[in-house]
């Protein structure tokens, strides 16, 4: 018998912020269109919700009730009153490389501090695996002092065969840096090695290896003038060559090797980079012989140039930490920073990683709220990843419950007992438990046309507190490239929306419109389950919010969570500054993508093939055909280019690969939630990325800790498949009619991103 979910047919630095007074009704429609929302009724229960949005109920059964959805053609849906993120001729935080009159290119590319080398595994190249690497980490005191970058004077777009390369320092004082270049492919190298070791000596300090923060782009110069990658030194650079770059820094320290500026550790090795000659810096990969380094085909940068080479350090649970490839020098400081907030506890300033023996960050201890869901930002999103598995029973505090009145429409009335979301722990002795579980599954067959079957279950939750009127549950999603996102043109994505069908293959697509509540503009929804969030610094504001009880210059008082009227109206000083504020963002917004993972890797013979680069090329390709075929790149849109405005240059003009249209779709009854934010009606979901789908199972854990759709019901991506309905049901029907051998084949495409 067949069974199956039927279904139904920032603001960034660079813009000025104005002080504004916010009317109570205002204000109302912030909250409404950009926040969580609440409501309840008087039952306090230990038994599963009668208001479960979603149940897994058979073909046939009653239709959920649930509030009208915002209809497609709704005053406003195609607003032209909004105001784009990002105005023209906006200027660029740092730049990142320029030409010089007469061709010459400049590239400044950042760097930071890793402790050990790009291709050493956790143990020598041929003996059993034992371990990961120490190459994706992230050393001991990384965030301060310890930034740096390569400036890049390449002359050979020139005509000349010179290329100059300075060390800039951010913060404080180098010595002794060296600066390893072209890889060595000789037989009996392995793991590292190169043919060119120098050091940046200072004429203006006895030609010492001493660089200053303060020193001159001449002071600490190596110059290159031939190509040591070619069959042997002395040819000619052309455009096109590459150089291996692997800067590893010291800092002045004590006899102890205690770094004298700080007290933390002084050697590092750092990332190692490839510079294309005419080009600039790009991420690349290993072929044979010995893994060596060239640049990735364009069709595998799912994030364009910031997108992350690949690692054979075997740290696959580490790559949504890094980088954008392209970032700048002055970036990575502000990356660091952004960072060591992330993972900073608001109970006690203490950092996730080295907790012990990382400073710690005293001015945020003690500011977690009163209420709250956990210490940290790192706390719900799993290694930049998603929600931890909900265990029957146990509290969901990585994942977001928000809640609405019952006279809640598109303008949300917040719950009188939670506010806007349910903050599940307390620090306050004998506050009231307002624990949220799930209880059980209720578990539904459904059969495929060729009888493979697909175990759906749906989440029955338990409140401790009183049960609310309406409510959303909602697991962290991955945080890589948002700031990609961030960067997209609106003009790109309303081109994507088709509010009436007008090509008539069922797939309609809407905004989101969401006000900003620091300023009331109108802008277009592209982040959260349903889009309801406008920029990163919006975005970062709200989770502060609502999961850490935390305020910010977005949301200045606690009151906001409860949705009170004129809640920013105050003056009082913030938990979270504006610098700190924009380093959050900062950081989220240059987190690279991992690169499409569909090329094999040129592994010595007799190597053990990392379990992440052991690809079928030829599956892939052809599940990625399958994938348009079915027409799942309807909702899941391939490729679009960002825009040429955005604050920060490593995101402009990049031609990315999220598979999004950063728009609402219907997605039937049996996704649908009992919420609805501005027009995003219950049954309405931003369509989500799929860059990164790959690295998940490595991320979280093993892929029995992985969870998909925004509830996170679904185990396995067939899972997640089966619930699509709505405005996906016909792709999800012609996948399913799908040979097994070429469902597989879509899946593996899906695991490559």
């Amino acid at each position: 018998m067949k069974t199956r979910p039927p279904s139904t047919g920032r603001e960034r630095a660079l813009m000025q912020t104005h002080p504004v007074t916010v009317l109570p009704a205002l204000f109302a429609a912030i909250l409404s269109l950009t926040a969580c929302s609440g409501g309840a009724d008087s039952k306090t229960s230990d038994t599963p919700s009668q208001a479960d949005p979603a149940p897994a109920t058979p073909s046939g059964a009653a239709p959920i009730s649930e509030p009208a959805p915002v209809p497609l053609d709704a005053p406003g849906l195609g607003a032209t009153d909004y105001v784009p993120l990002h105005a023209a001729g906006t200027q660029v935080l740092e730049q990142i490389q320029y030409r010089e009159a007469d061709g010459t290119l400049v590239t400044l590319a950042g760097f930071r501090p890793t402790n050990r080398h790009a291709r050493e595994r956790g143990e020598p190249w041929f003996e059993p695996d034992i371990g990961p690497g120490n190459y994706f980490t992230f050393p001991t005191w990384y965030f301060q002092n310890r930034t740096f970058g390569l400036l890049i004077r390449d002359q050979v777009p020139a005509g000349r065969s010179r290329i100059e390369i300075s060390l800039r320092v951010n913060d404080g004082t180098f010595i002794n840096t060296g600066l390893s270049a072209f890889r060595r492919d000789d037989p009996n190298i392995r793991d590292y090695g190169w043919k060119m070791n120098v050091g940046f000596q200072n004429p203006k300090e006895g030609g010492k290896n001493i660089c200053h923060a303060t020193s001159a782009r001449e002071d600490c110069m190596v110059v290159i003038t031939d190509n040591w990658r070619a069959p042997q030194p002395g040819t000619p650079f052309k455009v096109g060559d590459v150089i291996e770059l692997a800067p590893a820094p010291f800092l002045p320290h004590t006899p102890d090797n205690k770094a004298l500026i700080d007290g933390g550790g002084s050697r590092y090795y750092s990332f190692e980079q490839l510079y294309q000659v005419g080009v600039g810096m790009r991420a690349w990969y290993g072929v044979a012989p010995i893994l060596d380094s060239v640049p990735l085909p364009d069709s595998t940068l799912l994030g364009g140039e910031a997108s992350v080479s690949y690692n054979y350090s075997e740290e696959p649970h580490r790559v949504f930490q890094q980088m954008a490839n392209n970032i700048g020098i002055e970036n990575t400081k502000r990356f660091v920073e952004g960072r060591r907030l992330f993972h900073t506890s608001f109970v006690d300033g203490k950092h996730s990683e080295s907790p012990d023996i990382n400073p710690v960050f005293t001015k945020h201890a003690g500011q977690l709220g009163p209420r709250f869901n956990n210490i940290r930002c790192i706390a719900c999103h799993t290694l930049n990843g998603r929600s931890a598995v909900p265990t029957l029973g146990s509290r969901l505090d990585t994942m977001t419950i928000e809640t609405a009145a019952a006279s809640s429409t598109s303008g949300v009335t917040p719950d009188p007992t939670y506010g806007l979301n349910v903050q599940q722990q307390a620090k306050a002795v004998g506050a009231p438990d307002y624990s949220v579980s799930v209880q059980s599954y209720t578990k539904t067959m459904h059969t495929l046309p060729d009888g493979e079957t697909v175990e759906l279950q749906t989440p029955v939750y338990a409140f401790k507190g009183p049960v609310p009127a309406q409510y959303s549950v909602r697991q962290a999603p991955q945080v890589i490239g948002l700031g990609l996102l961030e960067a997209v043109d609106e003009s790109t994505i309303l081109s994507l929306a088709d509010p009436n069908d007008a090509n008539g293959d069922g797939v309609r697509g809407v905004p989101n419109w969401t006000l900003n509540p620091e300023t009331g503009s109108r802008h277009l929804g592209r982040f959260g389950w349903k889009a309801s969030k406008a920029t990163l610094r919006h975005q970062a504001g709200i989770a502060l919010l609502k999961d850490l009880g935390v305020t910010s210059p977005v949301y200045k008082s606690l009151d906001c969570q409860r949705g009170v009227a004129n809640c920013n109206a105050t003056t009082a000083e913030t938990a979270i500054s504006e610098t700190e504020l924009e380093r959050l963002a900062s950081y989220i917004s240059l987190l690279g993508v991992p690169a499409q993972r569909s090329l094999r890797s040129g592994y010595p013979d007799g190597m053990r093939v990392s379990p992440e680069h052991d690809v079928n090329p030829t599956q892939i390709n052809r599940g990625s055909a399958l994938f348009a075929q079915v027409q799942c790149v309807a909702c899941h849109t391939a490729q679009m280019k960002t825009g040429a405005n955005h604050p920060l240059a490593e995101l402009r003009n990049q031609t990315i690969r999220p598979y999004t249209d950063l728009l609402l779709h219907d997605m039937g009854p049996w996704l649908a939630d009992t919420l609805t934010e501005g027009q995003a009606g219950p049954r309405m979901w931003r369509t989500p990325p799929l860059w990164g789908m790959g690295s998940l199972k490595y991320v979280q854990g093993g892929a029995q800790n992985v969870r998909y759709l925004h509830d996170g019901r679904a185990r396995t991506l067939m899972e997640a498949i089966a619930w699509h309905g709505g405005e996906a049901e016909n792709s999800r029907n012609q996948f399913e009619a799908l040979s097994k051998d070429d469902r597989a084949a879509v899946l593996a495409f899906l695991e490559s991103l």
